[in-house]
């Protein structure tokens, strides 16, 4: 192909100003009108949370401090209790979430809205054109079926490099386009450039074509939508003329993998109650997860433009998780930042392996962490800090807890059978670790390992509240052996994650990590020299925590991480494991009765694959 295809509507100009994080701003555009207050949720979710990991503080102050103190002891402490408030604050978050759902609430009778122009923008880069673009006929033709007062348009913004991959993109542009129903716009753009990646594509779009559209509706590669789901954020949009953007709660979908299959049956069924309590104490100053969301193009415009960070050698850096700063100027700016997790029939993709998505999670950790240098940015609200703050703690997290696992395992079983002891008998620094013998001691052990179970089981609890049945993933007996089958594997799994999200903290500290590669759609099994190269740190550890346990240097309580980080490689080898094994051991409520808008999604995929390779003809929609 000797051009590239360029399939665009008339330009329609809108000016992105990047904005001064040294200076506040308030967009004149925001209409007058009541911004509700989310206070009262915000502190019945924050308050016991705080309240539990002072007492808990307080106990093992008292437990630690029979001969006062040390620094090492109040180093432990310290980082107990500020795990012990996220966890707190989860198991809260849900509880806010089961409540909420409880309520029976009267639906407001509200006028018809406003039409609105929406582009449905999704950007691409090197991703299989014939999955991109069968999931983009099947939104389209659901909206078509749906009908309503909106227009709609489909934009795909191409990025792609590999030039095989850009004549297959562009191949399946032509045939889709002489397939689809009179009045469906599809559009396709390829820059010669992927200037500042993501943003660059979302900014030169709006900045090029913008005006002509109320609203855009941005997503990923792998997102799809139902028909329904994307009227109701676009009709959402049309009832608050303050609300700047609005996120939907997208669920995982299309997992075929055991690990894939894991993260999918979490997301569809404890994260429901969890969607919720975030929504409740959230209010108007929600977060963005960079797809799946529907924004006002003018607020996005005169008040989310990105500019470069310049780093400590002067040179300026691009925001790499761009989706929280641009929530957090648009409620800087007086736009309202929504999130309504009721709006079913918004999918995306997860990674199939743990190898998959460790190497996604590298790349949210060096943007997560990028935040920590615009908490002191001048105008952002409170919550909004508290996003940013909460995402990169997520990953440091990761570091501070492998320290304490290395300290506790050194620190042993008592003085007598310290390693330290025996390397230093006299350390000063040496704490008086309990003995955990006592009734006390071993019940305050289980309370937090109970704490770390209790948002899976609430969110169990709050199923029904939803209103989706056990009985909806094959009986209540598949329900029950596949929730079993989710809490062993990710218990083996979170130790593994903890080392890998370490291994990111200092990819990214010392300037390892570089680029921001598309993530794996597809990923699947790896060889052994992989998975030894990913996992050797995991096995070390694991193989001299069991040592240790078996010797009697290390406590029994580390045994479920020693078994988990020492059997780390066979574990990612089976996170890839799929088809009937993968159903076997976790099911989900797909599996029983499959969305419609899967089926389609998966019928037009495959019908345009076949055209491609010169296998067949499509289907002209009806």
């Amino acid at each position: 192909m000797t051009q590239d295809l360029h399939i665009m509507p008339p330009e329609a100009p809108m000016a992105m100003p990047a904005q001064d994080f040294s200076t506040g701003f308030r967009d004149a555009q925001v209409p007058e009108g009541k911004n509700p207050s989310a206070g009262f949720w915000r502190a019945l979710a924050f308050s016991p949370a705080m309240a539990a990991t002072l007492g808990l503080l307080w106990v093992m102050s008292d437990w630690f401090g029979a001969e006062g103190i040390n620094l090492i002891e109040a180093i432990l402490l310290a980082l107990i209790s500020f795990n012990f408030f996220w966890i707190s604050f989860t198991v809260c978050t849900v509880l806010l979430g089961m409540v909420s759902l409880s309520r029976q609430e009267q639906p407001k009778r509200e006028g018809r809205p406003q039409p609105l122009r929406v582009a449905l923008l999704m950007p691409v880069y090197n991703e299989v054109p014939w999955n991109v673009l069968g999931n983009a006929r099947t939104m389209l033709e659901d909206l078509r079926a749906r009908g309503g007062q909106h227009h709609y348009a489909m934009f795909i913004l191409s990025d792609t490099r590999d030039t095989e991959i850009a004549a297959q993109e562009q191949a399946s542009i032509e045939a889709l386009r002489t397939t689809l129903a009179p009045g469906l716009e599809l559009y396709y753009r390829r820059r010669a450039e992927n200037k500042d990646r993501k943003v660059g594509n979302i900014a030169d779009w709006v900045s090029r074509w913008g005006a002509d559209w109320d609203a855009m509706l941005v997503m990923d590669a792998d997102s799809l939508m139902t028909g329904r789901a994307i009227l109701r954020l676009t009709d959402s949009l049309a009832r608050d003329p303050g609300a700047g953007l609005i996120q939907s709660y997208p669920q995982l979908i299309g997992a075929q993998s055991v690990f894939a299959r894991m993260q999918q049956f979490a997301n569809g069924v404890y994260g429901i109650a969890f969607a919720e309590g975030l929504a409740r104490w959230c209010g108007q100053e929600g977060n963005y997860w960079g797809h799946n969301a529907i924004i006002r193009t003018k607020a996005f415009a005169s008040s989310a433009g990105l500019p470069k960070l310049r780093a400590f050698n002067g040179q300026e850096k691009l925001i790499m998780s761009h989706d929280f700063v641009e929530a957090g100027l648009l409620r800087r700016a007086g736009w309202g930042v929504r999130f309504l997790p009721r709006i079913r029939g918004s999918y995306e993709e997860t990674p199939p392996t743990l190898i998959d998505h460790a190497l996604r999670d590298r790349r949210w950790c060096q943007g997560n962490l990028q935040h920590l240098k615009l908490l002191g940015s001048a105008g952002f609200r409170a919550v909004t800090r508290f996003h940013m703050f909460h995402g990169a703690v997520g990953y440091l997290m990761s570091p501070l807890w492998f320290a304490l696992l290395v300290m506790w395992a050194l620190i042993g079983q008592g003085e007598d059978a310290s390693v330290l002891h025996y390397f230093s008998p006299d350390n000063p620094l040496f704490p008086q670790w309990p003995e955990m013998t006592e009734t006390r001691h071993v019940l305050i052990i289980l309370v937090m390992y109970a704490m770390l179970l209790a948002p899976k089981v609430l969110g169990v609890l709050a199923l029904p509240l939803s209103g989706v049945r056990y009985a909806d993933f094959g009986g209540g007996s598949k329900f029950l052996t596949s929730f079993l089958a989710e809490v062993i594997l990710s218990i083996l799994y979170a130790p593994i994650l903890m080392v890998q999200q370490m291994i990111a903290v200092f990819r990214t500290a010392l300037g390892l990590q570089k680029g921001w590669s598309p993530q794996a759609r597809d990923g699947g099994s790896y060889g052994l020299k992989t998975l030894v190269m990913c996992h050797t740190l995991e096995t070390i550890s694991g193989i001299a925590l069991s040592v240790g346990i078996l010797s009697g240097l290390v406590s029994a309580w580390l045994a479920p991480i020693a078994i988990s980080l020492a059997l780390a490689i066979p574990l990612s080898a089976l996170s890839g494991v799929s088809a009937g094994a993968a159903r076997r051991v976790v099911g989900m409520k797909e599996d029983v009765r499959e969305p419609a808008i899967t089926r389609s999604a998966r019928r037009h995929r495959d019908e345009l694959k076949r055209l491609i390779e010169g296998k067949g003809v499509m289907t002209p929609a009806e």
